[in-house]
């Protein structure tokens, strides 16, 4: 179950999708581009939750829109509507019946009540470790500033910065990911939907998501 290399380098993520949190659970290093520009429609900004009505897009507003150029450590959150508000809402709305939300919501509720941040990184990367700790999983990360292009990484290092996309069309291939079926609230409705945000694994096998992240390493 080893990776091809001991080093992967990630984008920063809102509520990363399962792809993404089976990197951090097996590469030794983990390295994340704090360097490179904001992408728009990406899993920078926003994450994907089942509803009652199938996949829905949370998405945090940046301040210059979607056309901002920056590079993603300088990218601001927007507060022009309450965002906050509305993803913790469909939080509840869509797993408020899934077996272990209450027993992980008062870990994550901080972060939609109260308290802003002002750049999406920052905020990205506190929410991640939450779910990290309450994983159990233990990540050696890195912040990398200077922007790697790809045809510049390392031997040693995996690149999945534009492998793990929310559209199907802009995704790569990726042969270490072969997503695992759990129990989803509203499977009987959709069937499974594979590749949610980690908190519908969260969510629906609260303990048992990391043996879960673990199968879905091939």
């Amino acid at each position: 179950m080893e990776p091809s290399g001991n080093k992967v380098i990630l984008s920063t993520v809102y509520l990363a999708p399962v792809q993404y949190f089976t990197k951090l659970l097996h590469y030794h290093e983990v390295w994340m581009d704090s360097g490179e520009h904001f992408l728009k429609q990406t899993y920078r900004n926003r994450c994907t939750i089942l509803t009652a009505n199938g996949p829905q897009n949370l998405t945090v507003p940046v301040a210059e829109g979607s056309n901002s150029k920056k590079v993603i450590r300088d990218v601001m959150i927007s507060y022009d509507h309450p965002w906050q508000k509305l993803h913790w809402k469909a939080l509840i709305s869509a797993y408020n019946n899934a077996p272990f939300f209450e027993y992980y919501s008062d870990s994550l509720a901080p972060f939609y009540q109260g308290k802003q941040w002002k750049f999406l990184a920052d905020f990205n990367l506190e929410i991640q470790d939450v779910i990290l700790s309450e994983l159990s999983i233990k990540c050696n990360l890195n912040l990398k500033e200077q922007y790697i292009p790809e045809k510049d990484i390392p031997s040693e290092m995996d690149d999945f910065r534009t492998i793990i996309h929310p559209k199907v069309q802009r995704q790569r291939e990726d042969t270490h990911f072969s997503p695992q079926v759990y129990m989803q609230v509203f499977q009987e409705k959709f069937g499974f939907t594979p590749n949610l945000s980690i908190v519908d694994l969260l969510f629906n096998e609260g303990p048992m998501a990391r043996d879960v992240l673990i199968s879905s390493y091939v």
